[in-house]
């Protein structure tokens, strides 16, 4: 089989899923659904890894044209995918990552009356995801873009007769909007300046394009990134997406659909490089959503919501890294983060699935012991998300701090904040939900049991991954050096190029990273003294909190700011409309219209009396007229 055609096929066996299981709906035997999804992803999963060993044993890029696609003028656009790098590392993430999730659907969704619409979906998402990050141009990308959120809102709003469901998945779909109306724009320029959609060209025409001219793009570009990568002040609209069943906030909110903002910055890393501006501002907004939403999350008390900010927090390291031009060090923890998190997020479906639907960790407690499995695989993901070492985490999270502290000790101060931060509610969630005393009520006691092996097996998987996916971007310092850095290397050579090289002394990263490590411990021994040895328990829903602690609590009323300041304002300005413009103006205009031929019908059907004599009286007088002008002229 040639690679072309394996190449064809990793995006068109999911896209064959969803046609065979959305065409049969109900009447396909759930079981045969199910295997017909995995099936097809599983497939893919196998030609990626293929092509990522070729890559990997030093083959060349493939750069796959099937056939012209648009060709209007002087503008063409191919149906064409470049693997990379860069993509076949994505295409592994999203294929061995969605996999997994899809097994674990097969358990999570067993009772549910949409099973096989839901499987549908997952591999609907699978396809545009994978579109996205194969295609070698911007316009291929951007239907990937918005097919990817096109399914995030089928998939939020999955349980649609539940009308807050709804509306989580319309505030997703709006929001992202917002960003990729300046995404299409940035792609419009970048044709109208460089004269084609297409990677290549666009990437080797980069230098011959003014410095301001780029920032623009760049900007734009960013804006899409920060609505589908959940950044300031595009962000609210993921903690809601956790209203969606919790194998879709693994897949789409954790590991694939949210990263597609730092896959497209990195994929363009020559134009940011060439944008000092852009980088910049890539780094400020990282920055502060790193530690923003890193605050929101050491109150929230919903298991998932917890998650929900710790992946925006995530996100915004992703976007520190990007910022300080590490862009293999930002793909790194990408790769890392969606083992981790996909595990997190698993782990806590597989919690609410044991307490029958139960997501309030003050309701949870004492768990470890009647749901081992879960506890051992969430325990993993923890220690990788914290950077505890030698786990996955750590190796990413210290590669990104060591970046930003080479050019900006800000933005270093600032990440390890957020860092110690994301530590510290990690090992709320873990004590609260897993530690002391049981909180559930007795009859969710009686009846919790350890999930089914389609759940566990997943989680034991992605726990191993969590454990040891570090590795491949071990640090220059120890034995072995960067390999991940090393293949992605050709990615990135114009950017390091164009980098000045001044790395840190192994002395200063020894001390950065021992600093890092032995605050972690301090934090996790203050959450144990907190909420093992105290014991103590979020308040109650409706108990007063302090300022601080209530600030955080309700997210810094940004929703409440938002609903003020843009929505309300909208709702009213389109009553002005519809009260002014619609009913004042084209309303009676269009009523007028009706009055004057309903009137003037009035008038002229008294011409229409039924008298004979009258009709010859009239036509008479007609061709007396119709000669006397003919004799005028």
């Amino acid at each position: 089989m040639s690679y072309s055609l394996i190449i064809s096929l990793i995006p068109i066996l999911p896209l064959l899923g969803f046609v065979l299981i959305a065409l049969t709906g109900k009447r396909l035997v759930r079981g045969f659904a199910s295997l017909v999804a995995c099936g097809s992803v599983f497939v893919s999963f196998c030609f990626s890894l293929a092509l990522f060993i070729k890559l990997v044993n030093g083959g060349d890029a493939f750069n796959v044209v099937l056939f012209n696609w648009i060709s209007a003028g002087n503008f063409n656009a191919t149906i064409g995918f470049l693997i990379d790098p860069l993509s076949s590392l994505m295409l592994l993430i999203i294929t061995g990552v969605g996999f997994l999730i899809h097994v674990y659907s097969i358990g999570y969704m067993h009772d549910d009356a949409g099973y096989n619409r839901f499987f549908s979906y997952l591999n609907l998402f699978v396809f545009f995801m994978l579109l996205l990050v194969m295609g070698n141009n911007y316009l291929l990308m951007f239907v990937g873009w918005e097919g990817v959120g096109l399914c995030s809102y089928l998939l939020i709003g999955f349980w649609f007769k539940n009308q807050d469901y709804n509306d989580a998945a319309n505030k997703a779909f709006i929001m992202n909007r917002i960003g990729d109306l300046g995404l299409i724009i940035g792609v419009i320029l970048i044709f109208a300046h460089f004269g084609s959609v297409n990677y290549m060209d666009v990437f080797a025409k980069a230098d011959t394009v003014g410095t301001s001219t780029l920032t623009f793009i760049t900007i734009l570009l960013f804006i899409g990134a920060m609505g589908k990568s959940a950044q300031i002040p595009l962000y609210t609209w993921l903690p809601d997406a956790m209203a969606g069943p919790t194998p879709v906030s693994a897949l789409i909110h954790a590991a694939t659909m949210v990263t597609a903002g730092v896959y497209m910055v990195a994929r363009n890393n020559i134009l940011y490089t060439l944008s000092p501006v852009s980088q910049e501002l890539v780094l400020i907004i990282g920055s502060a959503t790193a530690l923003f939403a890193a605050t929101i999350a050491i109150t929230q008390n919903d298991i998932k919501k917890v998650l929900a900010y710790s992946t925006v927090s995530q996100l915004g390291l992703m976007f520190v890294a990007l910022g300080v031009g590490a862009y293999a060090t930002g793909i790194f923890h990408m790769a890392t983060h969606a083992f981790f998190k996909a595990l997190l997020f698993l782990g806590a479906g597989s919690v609410i699935h044991a307490l029958h639907g139960e997501q309030d960790m003050r309701r949870m407690g004492g768990l470890k012991k009647y749901i081992p499995i879960t506890y051992l695989t969430f325990f993993i993901g923890v220690l990788a998300i914290s950077g505890i070492p030698p786990f996955a985490g750590f190796f990413s999270k210290d590669a990104i701090l060591s970046s930003a502290f080479e050019i900006s000790p800000t933005a270093w101060a600032i990440a390890v904040i957020a860092s110690l931060l994301t530590v510290f509610y990690m090992f709320r969630l873990l004590f609260l939900v897993f530690f002391g005393k049981e909180r559930a009520t007795e009859d969710k006691m009686h009846h919790i049991h350890e999930s089914p092996s389609s759940i566990t097996i997943p989680l034991i998987i992605l726990a191993g991954f969590s454990a040891v996916g570090g590795f491949m971007g071990v640090p220059e310092i120890f034995s072995g050096g960067n390999w991940l850095g090393r293949f992605l290397e050709p990615v990135f050579s114009k950017s390091l190029e164009l980098k000045s090289e001044h790395h840190l002394s192994h002395g200063t990263e020894y001390v950065l990273m021992a600093t890092i490590v032995g605050f972690t411990l301090v934090v996790i021994a203050w959450a144990y003294a907190k909420y093992v040895s105290k014991a103590e328990v979020p308040v109650a829903e409706g108990v007063e909190l302090s300022g601080l602690n209530q600030t955080l609590y309700h997210k810094y009323y940004i929703d409440e700011l938002y609903e003020a300041v843009i929505v309300k304002p909208l709702y009213w300005v389109s009553k002005l409309f519809d009260i002014v413009v619609e009913k004042s103006g084209i309303d009676k205009m269009v009523n007028l219209a009706g009055d004057v031929v309903t009137d003037w019908s009035k008038i002229f059907r008294l011409l229409q009396n039924g008298s004979l004599g009258y009709y010859i009286f009239v036509m008479v007088i007609g061709v007396i007229l119709i000669i006397a002008f003919s004799y005028t002229r």
